[in-house]
This record gives structure tokens, C-alpha cells and sequence, in this order.
């Protein structure tokens, strides 16, 4: 390469040469606005984290360059639209949040990865790689991905533990679905073919330390959340914290919604558990969450008629919220019994897998070209044998969580999820320690940091702001004005940014993924309304795969699904015994879903959830000691911990990579770029700072007065 790179120099020399313009770790793709191609390149990396020996990389720095010469290039290359174009896409911050791999598809989950679900399929155009537009037309002419690197945006965070000489690595990784993606008052609920907004795949992968040359013992536990899928809306407003919720489209058969659950049922099996935290009538002053929950429980009840009882959605409808108020121990305790019994449902993966697995897929796939042997082909060779993964177990089925915004209760009840999953991997693993989970469990904390990392990252994506932390706080114990001051401020900042910066962010979102392309002649992107460029009014030339009727609104929508829906006839009619849903143990009435919690005005409504069968099933106690919560709580019996006495480590592996490379050079550097490694950009802490009560500048940007009004008001 360097012997071509001088005899290229030397030969052009006369004409004024090359001129080094950066070094590049990957392609991202090329795109155009009015009349030039731009190179979006990758210029510098991090190494974040491995799996099954295959390095995953960050973006730390990008650059986009132009393709044509600036002698060549007509008046239009430097034109005020161009320019604003150029500036709208810098506002997606390649360097925040997105991930790749040379050598293995970090857009599938391990699974899929391992169990070549996806062999043959075109791994680059798939839901979770975000680049994908940018690299559509380049593909296409190559006939491969060679010269490109797919791109998924989300959260990556990998741990390496050490518990008592027991040593293991957990990692977790966020995919956000490019498919209706957008702000959180730009983009919610369903569009016609049932794609979501805020759709995240959250995968938690546990593996154990072995000597090299052994199989990997890893698993891996795959969850969703996503909104809810009801054609709905909310109209930001400067005035107005908490706008109006708007059912938009009645739909006599659901078939939106049917396409959303379809497609779950394609990508993880035929067990969807959806467990839905929204609002119940006696949760809120105003009915606004509501009537899409009425309506949302209608609508399960509708797909479900004509399903054999394999194929149902099994529903937990939990006003967490509610059960919140009465002590975050009691509410979590509650989450995690509906977290085993989703678990025993759809099981979890499980193998023992070679380092390096995997990686002659993408080589296949998408360096020569080659066509993919068969089975067959594969099990003749012994060292393609060596090389095989041994399957034990597979995840057959998700369990899908929303709540209004999907961020802030969403993940607690994903740390939930988490923390149960944990449980039933390090067992899998071999890895046992005593059923006791407290305040100075050291796992169940890291796991916990973990989970909030990953929802302030989510949070900020979509809401434009750090997640609130109550929650997590109550639970550990640590709730305090400094605490509620950073999550008022919070509140502030999240409304700041979708009252004012959403749009041009929508816009930026839209430009990346393709959904608007720029033409001379048409109208500029900044020139449409917002339903045209963010829902889909005929006439713009957004990808149709994402547009969504035009939305009509009357006060007639506002007067929807108030008390209709009989909830407590609906169980009544459910209520036949079963051994299959998720209540199934968790009470002694043994209901079939969906399940309902019971509503005070309601006192014949069958309670799923009764203190004596939850005492039996859980044993009494607190979650965490020490905790702020004053209602007396109850520990589910399989939720993993190790007590305070063992011996542990949090080791992020990052920053054992960083360590790594100040004293040698990474073999994979095909350039040897000693200044590759960088500062971690996976840290989520904001530097939104938080003053305290008293100072000379409370709130920047804002008076003093509107500040000491934030303080003492009631937060939204």
C-alpha cells in the first residue's frame, strides 16, 4: 500500500501532486444536497468493548469532505442553502452514540449472530443501522459493503467484574430503530405500517473469563421498548409543559397496530409480553394518559379474538406511577416478579462460543463476495467445526415496555428486567451467590449505574434531556434537594428542548436517514411545515416508508375511551386457568392476560396482585435496606445478588482499553495511529450544571426570578 501510495505521488508530481487530507477508519457514507457529493468519513475511534473476541469501536471524531474540486464546483456548492444544509447535518452528532464493528453485525443481538438467523440477508439495510441511506447507493454499484462501516446509534456500556475470583463480563447495548425515528413531540405512536417511535432494542449480555482457547460461556437477554402503537400525538407548546394527548386515527381493525406486533413476533418469536406503565383514572388529575390506555387495552383485546392461545399478547397493564407513590421498594418488587415470570416465558440465549465466532459471516457476506456454504459444507471441515457455537438455550419471545414517553419509568422498569435477567444468566453461567439484594449489593448498584447511564443517553436522544432520577434515587435511598433540584432542572431542560430546538433537530434526523432529500427547484426543507416534513402531507418527497397520514384534529378526539372499555369485565372474561401467561404463580386466581391491577371505586374487580398470595410468593422485607421508602416491601425469591461481604471489582472496559494503548500499539491499526485512543465519549453525565439555592446566576439563560419560580413551584 505504501510502494502504490509513493509511486502515485512521484507520477503526479508534475500536476502539483496529492495532498494528505486525513486518515480514515471507516466510510460512512456519501450524501448530496443541491450539487456536490460530500465523503462522510470516520477520523478517529475509540475501542469500547468485545464480543466473543470481536472489537467494537465509538466514533470519536468524524469529517466531511467534498467530492469535487472547488475549481469545478458552480455557484450553487456555496450557496446560502447549501450551507444551511451542511450546518443541519452536523446537528447529529456522529461523535455521540454510535457504534461499529469491523468483524462482527453489532446490528443484530448475539442470537442472532451466533444462530446465522440472518445469513444471505442484506445486513446493511436493516432497522438498527442508521447510516443506512448514506450507504445505499455506493452498495449498490459495489455489489458489497467492503469500503463501508454500518452504524448503530444508541448506548453501549461493558463492565468486566471480578466477584470473589469469579470473573465475567456484562455489557449492554441500546439499538434505536432509524424507522420513525425523531423527537419526542415530533415523532409518537405508530405510522401506517406499524413502525414506533422511540424503538429500542436493549440487549444485556453476560459472558464468563475463560483461558484462552476455550469456548465462551455467554448469554444474552434481548427487551424492547418502543410507544405506544395507537395513532396519537402531542402538540409541543412554549405555554403549555404538558400538551394535550390526541387520539388521532380510529382504526376499526387495528391494522397499524397489528403490523407493529407482527413484526415483533418475526424479530423474537411468538411470546410478546407487553407490559404497559401508564396512568390508570385514579393516577391522574386530568385524563390524559388515561384514555390511551383504555384505548390500548381495547386494542390488545381485539388482536387477541382471533388468536390461538400461543399466539396471544400476554398484557401487564401497572400503574407504576401509583404503586410508586406508596414506596419505590413495593413497585419494584412488583416489576421484578412480572420480569421472572416474562423470563420463564421466553427463556434467555445460551451458548458456548469460540473467540472470534462469527467472523467468517462477515467476511462472506460482505468482503468477497463468496457464496455462503451450507450447512453441510461447514461441518466437513474440522476446523470450521472448532469454530461452531454450541447452543444450548434460545430466547423465543420479548418483553415490550412502554410508558407516555417510554424513558423515564421505561427504564426502571428495564433496570427490573435487568437485574432479574442478571439473576437467571450468572446461574446459567455457573456463577451462583446468595438470593440477597440490599443497599450495598455491589452488583445490583453497577447494574444499576449501568441502566441509568443507558436512559439518561436514550433520554437525551429523544427528549433532549437527561432522564429523572427519583426513581433510582428513592431505591437506592439518596433522594435529596440536591437531587431534586438536578431533576427540576431536568424537567426545565427537557421542555426547553422540545419547545424550541426539536424542530431543527427533526429536520437534521430527517436529512441523515434520507426521509427528506434536497432538490433544486423544490421548496427548502426549512420552508415546509411541520406536517409536511414530519408527518407526510402528499406532495413533499419524504420516503414513503415513513410517512404518516395527515392528522386531523377536533375537539371531538379529545372526548375518546372515558369509561367505555368495562375493564373489570374484560379479566371476567379472561379469567379461565392457564399456566401459560405470566400470572401464573404470581397469584392463586391464576388469571390469563391481560392482567389489571384493581382501581379503589372498583370493589368487585378481580386483583391479580392480593398482599397474602404476594407475601407467600415473595417472602416480606426490603429491596434495598437503608432505603427511603416508608411501605413495607417484599424481595422475590430469585433476584440475584451477591451480600456485602464478598469481594468485587467494577472494571469498565474502556478504560482497560485506554490503559492498553498508552503502552503499545492495538494490532488492529491497520495505520498505527498512536493518538487513535481517545477519552471515553460513552460517559453520559451532563454538563448541564445545577447551581444551588442562592446563588448570583440560579438558572444560565434564564432571570433569577423565573429560577426561584422553578424552584418553588411544582415540578411538571
Amino acid at each position: 500500500m505504501r510502494e502504490l501510495k509513493r509511486r502515485m505521488i512521484v507520477g503526479n508530481e508534475e500536476s502539483g501532486g496529492f495532498k494528505a487530507i486525513t486518515t480514515c477508519y471507516g466510510i460512512i457514507g456519501f450524501v448530496r444536497f443541491l450539487e456536490p457529493y460530500y465523503m462522510l468519513l470516520i477520523t478517529k475511534r475509540k475501542k469500547v468493548g468485545e464480543i466473543c473476541g470481536h472489537t467494537v469501536y465509538g466514533i470519536a471524531e468524524s469529517q466531511m469532505i467534498a467530492i469535487p474540486h472547488p475549481s469545478i464546483q458552480s455557484k450553487v456548492a456555496k450557496s446560502e442553502a447549501e450551507l444551511r444544509y451542511k450546518k443541519l447535518l452536523s446537528v447529529v452528532d456522529l461523535s455521540k452514540n454510535f457504534y461499529f464493528s469491523y468483524t462482527y453485525h453489532l446490528m443484530y443481538s448475539l442470537q442472532k449472530n451466533i444462530g446465522n438467523t440472518e445469513r444471505g440477508n442484506p445486513h446493511d439495510n436493516t432497522m438498527f443501522v442508521w447510516n443506512s441511506f448514506l450507504t445505499r447507493e455506493i452498495r449498490k454499484i459495489l455489489q458489497n459493503s467492503i469500503w463501508t462501516v454500518a452504524l448503530i446509534y444508541g448506548f453501549f456500556q461493558q463492565t468486566k467484574c471480578s466477584v470473589s475470583g469469579e470473573k465475567f463480563v456484562f455489557t449492554i447495548i441500546a439499538r434505536r430503530s432509524r424507522h420513525y425515528a425523531g423527537t419526542r413531540y415530533l415523532r409518537r405512536g405508530v405510522n401506517d405500517i406499524g413502525r414506533v417511535a422511540n424503538d429500542v432494542e436493549t440487549e444485556q449480555i453476560v459472558s464468563k473469563v475463560v483461558p484462552a482457547g476455550q469456548k465462551i460461556p455467554i448469554t444474552s437477554v434481548v427487551q424492547v421498548r418502543g410507544s405506544i402503537p395507537l395513532f396519537w400525538s402531542q402538540e409541543a407548546s412554549v405555554f403549555n409543559p404538558q400538551p394535550e394527548i390526541i387520539l388521532n386515527k380510529k382504526d376499526a381493525n387495528y391494522e397499524a397496530t397489528q403490523h407493529h406486533f407482527q413484526n415483533l413476533r418475526q424479530r423474537y418469536g411468538n411470546r410478546i409480553i407487553i407490559l404497559n406503565l401508564l396512568k390508570t383514572v385514579t393516577g391522574e388529575k386530568k385524563h390524559r394518559e388515561t384514555i390511551l390506555r383504555g384505548e390500548f387495552a381495547k386494542t390488545i383485546r381485539f388482536i387477541n379474538k382471533g388468536m390461538d392461545r400461543e399466539h396471544r399478547l400476554k398484557a401487564i397493564h401497572f400503574d407504576l406511577s401509583k404503586h410508586y407513590k406508596k414506596g419505590a421498594d413495593g413497585a419494584f418488587n412488583h416489576l421484578c416478579i412480572f420480569s421472572r415470570k416474562s423470563l420463564e416465558l421466553t427463556d434467555l440465549f445460551y451458548c458456548k462460543a469460540p473467540s472470534g465466532v462469527g467472523a467468517e459471516e462477515v467476511i462472506y457476506d460482505s468482503f468477497f463476495n463468496n457464496p455462503i456454504p451450507s450447512q453441510d459444507e461447514e461441518a466437513s471441515s474440522p476446523e470450521k467445526e472448532d469454530m461452531k457455537a454450541d447452543i444450548f438455550l434460545l430466547q423465543n419471545g420479548v418483553l415490550r415496555t412502554n410508558c407516555i414517553d417510554c424513558l423515564d419509568r421505561t427504564n426502571f422498569a428495564q433496570y427490573a428486567h435487568g437485574l432479574v435477567s442478571l439473576g437467571h444468566q450468572l446461574r446459567t453461567l455457573g456463577i451462583s451467590g446468595p438470593p440477597v439484594v440490599d443497599l450495598n449489593n455491589p452488583l445490583a448498584i453497577e447494574l444499576m449505574d449501568a441502566y441509568q447511564k443507558m436512559g439518561n443517553t436514550l433520554a437525551m436522544q429523544y427528549g433532549g434531556s437527561e432522564a429523572h432520577s427519583k426513581m433510582f434515587c428513592d431505591l437506592r435511598g439518596n433522594w435529596n434537594m440536591v437531587m431534586r433540584q438536578r431533576d427540576i432542572f431536568t424537567a426545565v431542560r427537557r421542555y426547553y428542548s422540545n419547545a424550541y430546538q426539536d424542530s431543527d433537530k427533526q429536520n437534521a434526523i430527517n436529512v441523515f436517514l434520507g426521509h427528506f432529500r434536497p432538490r433544486l427547484g423544490r421548496p427548502a426543507l426549512w420552508e415546509l411545515d411541520s406536517d409536511q416534513h414530519n408527518i407526510g402531507r402528499s406532495g413533499s418527497n419524504l420516503d414513503i416508508e415513513n410517512m404518516r397520514p395527515l392528522i386531523r384534529r377536533s375537539f371531538s378526539d379529545n372526548i375518546i375511551m372515558d369509561c367505555d372499555l368495562n375493564l373489570e369485565e374484560l379479566v371476567r372474561e379472561n379469567s379461565q386457568p392457564t399456566y401459560e401467561g405470566l400470572n401464573g404463580g404470581v397469584s392463586g386466581t391464576n388469571l390469563e392476560f391481560p392482567f389489571y391491577e384493581t382501581e379503589p371505586a372498583s370493589l368487585s374487580f378481580l386483583s391479580v396482585m392480593r398482599n397474602e398470595e404476594l407475601m407467600r410468593e415473595t417472602g416480606s422485607g426490603q429491596m434495598f435496606q437503608g432505603s427511603s421508602s416508608n411501605s413495607d416491601s417484599h424481595r422475590p425469591n430469585d433476584i440475584p445478588g451477591f451480600s456485602h461481604s464478598y469481594v468485587t471489582k467494577f472494571t469498565p472496559a474502556e478504560d482497560i482499553f485506554e490503559r492498553g494503548s498508552s503502552k503499545s500499539v492495538s494490532s488492529d491499526n491497520l495505520f498505527t495511529d498512536r493518538d487513535e485512543s481517545v477519552t471515553s465519549l460513552t460517559n453520559t453525565n451532563s454538563s448541564f450544571e445545577f447551581p444551588i439555592m442562592g446563588g448570583s446566576d440560579l438558572l444560565p439563560g434564564f432571570s433569577n426570578a423565573f429560577a426561584r419560580w422553578v424552584f418553588s413551584a411544582r415540578a411538571w
